[in-house]
């Protein structure tokens, strides 16, 4: 992941726990319970469970994570798509998919492999 966003491994800790943050603004709370139980623990507390589902698009998601770790716009873009990426490639299909079925579609092809 450190290598795909070009970030410290610091930089790419604090970006993992924040994109994981807002994808828990985003999801609802079973799908949000139902991904959390595919990561590690310690990123578990991570994706917080919410009662309600906020509506936002990819420009909002990735300010939030910016917000949350103080990287550039840009900085954050790159890692989020690595974020998610690599989150792809370790939660099961099924599981990831349905998480991401709750996202608008820009949202979606952030998961996708860069060609």
């Amino acid at each position: 992941m450190t290598e795909r966003a070009g970030l410290s491994r610091e930089e790419a800790a604090d970006l993992t726990r924040a994109t994981l943050e807002t994808l828990g603004d985003r999801l609802s709370a079973g799908e949000a319970r139902r991904f959390a139980l595919q990561l590690p623990e310690p990123l578990r507390e991570s994706l917080s469970v919410r009662d309600r589902i906020e509506q936002f698009g990819l420009h909002d998601f990735v300010a939030r994570v910016s917000r949350r770790t103080g990287l550039t716009m840009q900085e954050t873009e790159r890692g989020v798509r690595a974020v998610l990426t690599t989150l792809r490639e370790a939660i099961p299909g099924d599981v990831f998919d349905n998480a991401m079925s709750q996202l608008p579609a820009e949202l979606q092809e952030m998961a996708e492999p860069m060609a």
